[in-house]
């Protein structure tokens, strides 16, 4: 019986904290705002709190795409008192634009999949990104070549962990839970939301937090998942 591996994409294999960064680094050095209002550290670690947040809203369906692209900018320039429509504008845009042509991958990322690839595992993509963006990320980063199936959240109408996205990817891939893994490093949206329906999981945790770091199946590096496969 053919395993079926399902991988996350933001964090797990694309670098989506570094990439996000230079993108807003080059969009913050463009906009020209005279640094002494604020520097890029504390412009990006404010956008960081604001847009995890706006993103948990997303997830529960309080609010929208849309909303999500220009507010997470506009609550972050707010804080130094700045209201100005084309500045929102151009990070809004701009961010959508630079930031999934970012290239950063973790370590070992193509290796390993190379290798998955050559012993003959099906693997997949399951993301709560926008379709638009994951895609420009997937074929960048020479991503796209080693998946069957893309399941973006957008698309099916519900996002990890909702047990309904991952029964969809299933059934698109031609899967069972039975022979179904999950990889990802979100602890409650990929590893919780994946074993609600019966799949087996491997939490990517190279930070190794200390309130995940208990999960039995865990690795640290993308180079551990082939022997972690062999051992389930």
């Amino acid at each position: 019986m053919k395993k079926h591996l399902f991988f996350d994409l933001d964090r797990t294999l694309w670098d989506f904290d570094g990439n996000s960064k230079r993108a807003l680094n080059q969009l913050y050095n463009d906009a020209k705002i005279e640094q002494s209002n604020f520097s890029f550290i504390a412009f990006h670690n404010h956008y960081v709190e604001v847009n995890a947040s706006l993103w948990k809203s997303y997830g529960k369906k309080e609010i929208t795409k849309d909303f999500l692209r220009d507010e997470r900018f506009r609550k972050t320039l707010e804080n130094w008192k700045l209201d100005a429509p084309m500045l929102i504008k151009h990070f809004s845009d701009g961010y959508v634009e630079l930031s999934p042509k970012q290239t950063e991958l973790f370590p070992n990322t193509l290796e390993t999949l190379s290798e998955l690839k050559k012993i003959g595992y099906e693997m997949h993509i399951i993301t709560n990104g926008f379709k638009e963006v994951q895609y420009i990320k997937l074929e960048n980063c020479k991503l796209r070549t080693f998946f069957d199936i893309i399941v973006c959240s957008e698309e099916v109408g519900f996002n990890k962990p909702d047990p309904k996205i991952f029964q969809f990817a299933m059934n698109k891939a031609g899967a069972t839970a039975e022979n179904s893994f999950m990889i990802g490093d979100d602890y409650e949206v990929d590893i919780l939301g994946a074993e609600r329906v019966g799949m087996k999981t491997i939490h990517f945790n190279p930070q190794i937090e200390e309130k995940q770091i208990k999960h039995i199946n865990q690795i640290t590096n993308l180079s551990q998942l082939p022997w972690k496969l062999l051992e389930l």
